[in-house]
């Protein structure tokens, strides 16, 4: 009798034993699960950026640059002022600011961005330092404010924009899209979300350093035909260090 009574109790030890396995190999099994579906939810968010932004391109395909975006009306008219800081370099990581919204010209750090990116975001955009020295070796740069940024639409023209002007073989291809920030300065006048910049000698082959000038053009939309003419008018020839890449 006693050996049965042993026997029953093994045998209920061993049950609950077996069920508490199989519960854990079920909370293992969902452990499991939600990894592997947490893993697939990150890589997914992950691709679906470059994704989109290459579904996006596509509608931008078979345009020229002057056919992206809004029409050059959209632009005022070219202004320009005396401009200083032509070999006027310092240390990375000094201090600099500038009065003008953005800078065209002016004193400027010791390193540029190199001619590879074309676009880019709050999270990753050169400093203002480096941003001026590229302006100095000819690259014409369009800086687009918070109202752009916030625009997924207009963001994918400025992509479609960018896609026209990759590559590092062509020098007439020097050119940035970066944002401007209240951090920066001050804002753009009102109503204009957009402007261009470039560092002239004041025409291509010119020599007195006192005829260089600061090129701004601010517009109200992107443009890709604005930027067009204002870089034909603006060519990278026409900057204090034009062969520098």
């Amino acid at each position: 009798m006693a050996k049965q009574a042993k026997t029953d109790r093994q045998a209920v030890i061993d049950s609950i034993r077996s069920q508490q396995s199989k519960r854990e190999n079920r909370r293992g099994m969902a452990i499991v699960g939600v990894c592997v579906l947490v893993a697939v939810l990150i890589v997914g968010a992950a691709a679906f950026k470059p994704v989109k932004d290459w579904w996006d391109l596509r509608a931008y395909a078979s345009d020229s640059l002057g056919e992206i975006g809004a029409e050059a009306s959209v632009c005022q008219d070219v202004t320009t002022k005396s401009a200083e800081g032509s070999q006027d370099h310092v240390e990375v990581g000094t201090p600099l600011s500038y009065p003008d919204a953005p800078p065209a010209f002016g004193q400027h750090w010791n390193m540029w961005d190199s001619m590879d990116r074309k676009l880019y975001t709050t999270s990753d955009r050169p400093e203002l330092g480096e941003l001026v020295h590229n302006l100095e070796h000819g690259f014409t740069i369009l800086w687009y404010d918070e109202t752009i940024a916030e625009d997924s639409e207009q963001m994918d023209v400025l992509r479609g924009i960018a896609s026209k002007l990759q590559g590092t073989d062509n020098l007439r291809d020097k050119f940035k899209a970066v944002p401007w920030t209240s951090e920066d300065g001050k804002a753009f006048p009102d109503g204009q979300h957009v402007a261009f910049t470039h560092w002239s000698l004041g025409g291509v082959g010119e020599t007195d350093p006192s005829k260089q000038v600061g090129v701004w053009q601010y517009c109200s939309d992107v443009s890709g035909a604005a930027l067009e003419q204002f870089m034909e008018d603006y060519p990278y020839m026409d900057s204090p260090e034009p062969n520098a890449v």
